[in-house]
């Protein structure tokens, strides 16, 4: 009986989590290999297999290996700038007042709008990708960061305060440690756009990368190559995830005791 709230069991999850991919996979094999759907416009759940392991062999590990670097480097930039300025914006007003209306305004401009004017400045070069990486994320971790910081309780603050903190304690002893669980959390969040971003800007002035096969696979009509590519970013998003919700726990164990 389902209630809201009420918690699983871990083997519980598994087995529900797997279960949805199991019965994605049997509509997608019985939509392609009854018939119902063309494989020129969706290939099967064979040929996408066969199309990976041949794209493999020619190298494809290398296109993986671009696009991962390309989104950590452009998503460690901006997360080495967005988290102390986000921390600004929280604790100090006038700088809030200041950085966010332009903050608010510069994260909801897409960052594929940016690509022709990136590549004029940068070229088509890595510059021009980890930027487009480093726009999509960093004005959303400003202001992510910033409502996390701005929302600390305020007891802790007057805590420290009647204790003797300075105005630089607050932030150092204070701000930051009481949010540092939420803000690894909005990171975490960040880093899966950020993925989304690394194909857009794969898909123009690229000649590797994962976005670059499935573009080239497109003139192809190569369906089975494009699925690859798309299964291998959700893999490989879904791995990075994992990896950084376990580190979280790890580090702020306390939190989720």
């Amino acid at each position: 009986m389902l209630r809201p709230f009420k918690p699983v069991g871990a083997t519980t999850r598994v087995v529900l989590g797997i279960s949805f991919f199991v019965a994605f996979v049997a509509l997608w094999a019985v939509a392609t290999l009854g018939g119902f759907v063309s494989r020129t416009f969706l290939a099967d759940p064979l040929t996408m297999l066969a199309d990976g392991w041949n794209l493999l062999q020619r190298g494809f590990l290398y296109d993986i290996g671009m696009t991962v670097w390309r989104v950590v480097g452009g998503f460690a930039v901006a997360a080495a700038l967005g988290v102390p300025i986000g921390i600004a914006m929280g604790a100090y007003k006038p700088i809030e007042a200041l950085l966010e209306p332009f903050v608010s305004f510069a994260r909801y401009l897409p960052a594929s709008a940016f690509v022709p004017l990136l590549i004029l400045w940068a070229g088509i070069g890595e510059t021009q990708k980890l930027l487009v990486i480093f726009i999509g994320a960093f004005f959303q971790i400003v202001l992510m960061v910033a409502g996390s910081v701005a929302s600390t309780r305020q007891d802790l603050v007057e805590a420290a305060y009647t204790l003797g903190a300075r105005d630089r304690g607050i932030v150092a002893r204070v701000l930051m440690p009481a949010n540092a669980p939420d803000i690894a959390e909005i990171l975490r969040l960040v880093l899966g756009w950020a993925w989304t971003y690394v194909i857009v800007a794969e898909l123009i002035g690229a000649s590797s990368g994962i976005g670059y096969m499935i573009i080239n696979s497109q003139a192809l009509m190569a369906t089975g190559q494009i699925i690859f590519g798309i299964i291998v970013i959700g893999i490989i998003g879904l791995i990075s995830d994992f990896l950084f919700k376990s580190f979280n726990r790890w580090v702020f164990a306390w939190r989720f005791a």
